[in-house]
């Protein structure tokens, strides 16, 4: 989910330096490199159907104000530079000169007003992740051709860095006339214009979309001539293309697969940590999940050391909130902890008012503990759902899982929340500033898929994001992980190692996380 969005994944590459000569004959001899999608991507990063089959295909395309360094800092890209006012409600950003869109139009701060003033702010519309900028920024005035700034309505120390978080600027010039940016087909599926080192030059719906490298691109002509996104939903097929050499990278969704991929001699595995947590929603809307008794029953249910060595084989550890221990100054581990222990379960439904019924199934006023539980054909998110089903089953509540495509799990859980729990994931930005997903403002409309809402929350991540002060942000941030520990906004299952899969003659990535070596795509190259 992104972003929000849904759901983007993170992985670091640590990539072999290749001689210098090497260098220079695979920049000379330029290349075509392949990739995957699991379904037919949209070509707007705030479209309310763009996901993690769109991300990283949006990040070659259109690039933000800022991008992240190898330490997961905010770092120049569109923008050349920043700084924010005294009372922190206006940031002032000074943009990059002589760029220029994909179909040669100019860039300038016109485009950064319209992404955000016409389709990003506008609550009507919906934009992905839309909630997180609404939830801080009013405004975005033109100051000059080459000058913005962001006017807050309260401070947001992080700014700068969830304006490289796949927040992709539009071309204001290419949207004159259109009423609904959603319905922008020709712009949206076939022909968008971006300012990124590649642009999109082929669609065949269902199969593929090709790139080809954008000449203009300002930080200089990208070395890789195209990039193709096959489009192949199933894990399955993406391996037997991995391992044929007819692609060239692919994150590792299922762990089971890792050690035929390296015995492939053409392959290279690389493991990291990263700000991503697995979870179990309960949507808030339902009254029986509400009960706090029942969320913490319901984890306290799940075997989730068990869940990591079956269906991670061991990649990954328990979670305990939404910060992960990649974040070593905000990190708080020393939080309630829920171990398996299905009597405890039990005993914390019983005194919510859930007793046995004759078929073993929870009763509570005559009705059946009975969960809509719908899940998505997309890497482990069916098994791991499956073994949910049955965790709960043994202490009588019942999942009914139903599995549908990523595209249509979208529109049900994200989008409508038509469920009322699913297994998912987050992957955030390397700040402790996880307010879009869990304010109060972000339920119904935002990331905050659970619609959970808690002032004593709200407060807590609004003090930790007014300030840029490490010491205060720690003391506000440790707070908010022991409420969310014992409040349990989400389930909290693991945080994953991520495993990316790619061909060794694909070369200079940075070895940052997946979506950053994306936003430096014109260093790339193709080894011969």
């Amino acid at each position: 989910m992104k972003r929000v969005s849904m759901w983007r994944l993170t992985a670091v590459l640590s990539v072999a330096a290749l001689s210098a000569g090497a260098a220079v004959l695979a920049q000379s001899a330029g290349g075509a490199l392949t990739f995957v999608t699991t379904a037919d991507p949209t070509f707007n990063p705030w479209s309310p159907s763009a996901f993690v089959e769109s991300n990283l295909l949006n990040e070659l395309v259109f690039p933000g104000l800022t991008r992240w360094d190898k330490n997961l800092k905010p770092a120049p890209d569109l923008a050349t530079s920043w700084k924010v006012s005294g009372d922190g409600l206006k940031w002032t950003f000074q943009l990059r000169k002589g760029v220029k869109w994909s179909d040669g139009q100019d860039f300038n701060a016109e485009d950064v007003a319209f992404t955000f003033n016409d389709i990003v702010l506008k609550k009507e519309l919906g934009a992905n992740g839309g909630a997180t900028w609404r939830n801080a920024v009013t405004k975005v005035n033109v100051v000059s051709p080459t000058t913005v700034d962001f006017i807050l309505s309260r401070p947001w120390a992080s700014l700068p860095t969830y304006l490289g978080y796949y927040a992709g600027i539009l071309p204001k010039h290419k949207f004159q006339g259109v009423t609904d940016p959603w319905k922008f087909t020709e712009f949206n599926k076939q022909n968008p214009v971006g300012t990124g080192p590649f642009k999109v030059v082929g669609v065949v719906p269902g199969a593929s979309v090709k790139l080809a490298r954008n000449d203009s691109y300002w930080g200089g002509k990208p070395k890789v001539e195209t990039v193709t996104f096959k489009v192949i939903p199933d894990s399955n097929a993406q391996l037997a293309q991995l391992l044929s050499g007819d692609l060239d990278l692919m994150s590792v969704g299922n762990p089971e697969t890792v050690e035929r991929i390296k015995s492939n001699p053409s392959l290279s595995v690389d493991l990291s940590t990263s700000n991503i947590y697995y979870f179990v929603a309960l949507n808030q809307d339902d009254p029986r999940m509400t009960d706090v008794r029942v969320r913490q029953a319901l984890l306290y249910a799940i075997d989730r050391p068990a869940m990591i060595k079956s269906v991670l084989k061991g990649y990954g550890q328990v979670a305990t909130g939404p910060i992960a221990p990649i974040q070593k100054e905000y990190y708080n581990a020393s939080v309630q902890q829920y171990p398996y222990d299905p009597a405890k379960a039990r005993a914390l439904l019983a005194q919510a008012g859930w007793k046995p019924g004759p078929d073993g199934v929870l009763q509570k006023d005559g009705k059946p503990f009975i969960i809509s539980m719908p899940t998505a054909s997309y890497q482990q998110l069916v098994p791991i759902t499956l073994l949910v089903q049955q965790y709960w089953k043994d202490i009588g509540v019942v999942a009914d899982v139903k599995t549908t495509d990523w595209n249509s799990y979208i529109q049900q859980v994200i989008v409508k929340r038509g469920y009322q729990a699913s297994a998912a994931w987050w992957s955030t930005p390397a700040d402790p500033d996880v307010l879009p997903y869990y304010d109060s403002s972000a339920a119904n409309v935002g990331n905050n898929i659970p619609n959970y809402k808690n002032p004593k929350l709200d407060a807590l991540l609004e003090l930790g994001r007014s300030t840029s002060v490490v010491l205060k942000r720690r003391i506000a941030y440790n707070d908010a992980q022991a409420l969310m520990a014992k409040e349990l906004p989400y389930l909290y299952l693991w945080y994953p190692q991520s495993i990316t899969a790619y061909n060794k003659r694909l070369q200079g990535m940075r070895g940052i996380t997946l979506p950053a070596d994306f936003q430096y795509a014109n260093e790339w190259y193709v080894s011969n």
